[in-house]
């Protein structure tokens, strides 16, 4: 699949459907794509801060989900794995353990963010699909999947396959979003 193709087909997934993957199958989908993230995302001195937490088994799932808002849980039912993304704070943006800017950690979040858009498209690439929930309990998943405290927890990514079609929602005009000066 080309890229534009790639990036025009992902989309936020809220249904998933039963996919007949074991999870030794699904392990080793989410291997793949996890180490194209660890080899190709960039982030602040090549530092590599991103931390990946894989539920793959019915328990470990379930402990996820329960971790999730009430109204994120019924979106990963189906998913073959959930994935909770992490930074370790105080390393990207930090220079001998001083913040280099303003940003401190926000630079942690923002490599995340880079790493975690780098799953969703190999995972498309993959066909498989994905969905990034927010709304989630850090301590619950901390306690779960047995996450340090060195480590802030960002989201929550479903990868599953979609059940049915999904709309591509609009977006703001590039006049909107952008400034030449």
């Amino acid at each position: 699949m080309e890229f534009d193709e790639l990036a025009q087909t992902r989309r936020s997934v809220r249904h998933y459907k039963e996919s007949g993957i074991s999870q030794a199958e699904a392990k080793d989908t989410i291997t793949e794509i996890l180490d194209f993230v660890r080899v190709n995302a960039p982030s602040w001195k090549n530092s590599q801060t991103h931390r990946y937490y894989v539920a793959l088994s019915a328990e470990k799932k379930q402990a996820v989900q329960e971790a999730l808002h009430e109204r994120n849980r019924a979106k990963c039912e189906h998913a073959i794995a959930l994935v909770v993304s992490a930074f370790e704070k105080n390393t990207s943006g930090f220079t001998e353990g001083k913040s280099d800017n303003e940003l401190g950690n926000e630079w942690g979040a923002y490599d995340l963010g880079l790493s975690d858009s780098l799953l969703l498209l190999k995972a498309r690439a993959k066909g498989l699909d994905t969905l990034i929930m927010g709304l989630r309990d850090s301590v619950a998943l901390r306690a779960a999947l047995d996450i340090p405290e060195s480590q802030e927890v960002a989201a929550v990514i479903s990868v599953g396959i979609r059940d049915g079609e999904v709309a591509r929602p609009g977006h703001k005009a590039l006049e909107e979003i952008t400034r030449f000066v």
